[in-house]
């Protein structure tokens, strides 16, 4: 049995209408490179019935792998379920709304022949919304700021990984996952190339500003302490402030006979204290809460059926 050249994962969930397109296209474009390729769809429990698509998919051509998840875990932890299955020399991760075009994998794999073990799809023009390109704009810069890393908000997962890089990505088992910030995590060679990005023509995208606010958070804790370290510095600020105010206040009333405000100051002040507390300790919160997920060491996903696997 010959090794398999290059594997396609692609997370699927609420696209079942762009399926069978899909899988043509990859099959046109995969085939000019070589016909030792894999397929591998992940359905994260759509509600759409795009498993028994992937089914008839699956039943046409065996080079198409089907993952059914037990339940909807989310897009990043269908991906791993899908890289841990991946068998290609190469991996191209993809969206299946074709947003993410399969005829540019081919300019992915040229250019990784030059030399490089992780090739990033660089949307140059991205065709989304005004509401989802700002979203993801914010996204990244709240990132970038907390985790001090470098994040380009017109790359996204789409890109090809040499299988040694699967491999590390693999060995990063925590519960918080995102799979681009691990694959800009993990280093080797890499380089970013400018790609076409196509208009979605089915369904809607299932991330909300609401969902790109709690993967920033999820991101933040699970990759930085900077807001302990914040926490702590705006702690000694208060209480470098706090000493300043009382030491002008004795001035104030020994120097020049002026008694301190009363009731309302001490009012604010208390509240003011109280809710930066409890602030500080719901981030600490946070924090234990991510420790007490990864030690009870619960499976990031769980595999109702699969198919050709």
């Amino acid at each position: 049995m010959e090794s398999v050249t290059i594997s396609v994962v692609s997370p699927i969930y609420g696209c079942k209408e762009c399926l069978f397109e899909l899988y043509d296209r990859l099959v046109k474009t995969l085939s000019q490179i070589t016909e030792n390729f894999e397929i591998i769809l992940v359905n994260d429990a759509c509600p759409q019935a795009s498993w028994e698509r992937i089914a008839m998919l699956c039943a046409k051509d065996p080079r198409v792998k089907g993952i059914n998840l037990s339940r909807n875990f989310g897009q990043h932890y269908a991906i791993t379920a899908g890289l841990d299955h991946a068998t290609g020399d190469w991996v191209v991760v993809m969206d299946c709304d074709l947003q993410d075009r399969p005829e540019e994998i081919i300019k992915l794999y040229n250019k990784a022949l030059d030399g490089y073990d992780i090739v990033f799809g660089r949307r140059a023009e991205r065709q989304d919304s005004f509401i989802k390109r700002f979203g993801s704009m914010a996204f990244n810069r709240v990132l970038e700021y907390f985790t001090e890393t470098k994040h380009d908000n017109s790359i996204a997962n789409f890109g090809l990984y040499a299988h040694k890089v699967v491999e590390t990505i693999n060995r990063y088992r925590e519960h918080s996952r995102d799979f681009l910030l691990f694959a800009q995590m993990v280093g080797f060679k890499k380089v970013e190339i400018d790609i076409e990005h196509a208009p979605r023509a089915h369904g809607e995208s299932s991330y909300n500003f609401s969902k790109l606010f709690r993967l920033a958070i999820d991101s933040i804790i699970s990759h930085s302490n900077k807001p302990l370290r914040l926490s702590i510095q705006l702690g000694f600020f208060i209480a470098l402030a706090s000493l300043g105010y009382a030491s002008w206040l004795v001035i104030r009333y020994f120097f020049y006979h002026t008694p301190a405000e009363g009731w309302t100051s001490l009012m604010v002040s208390m509240f003011f204290m109280f809710g930066l507390l409890f602030a500080i300790i719901g981030i600490t919160g946070l924090y234990i809460g991510k420790i007490f997920d990864e030690v009870k060491r619960r499976p990031l996903y769980v595999i109702q059926e699969t198919i050709n696997l």
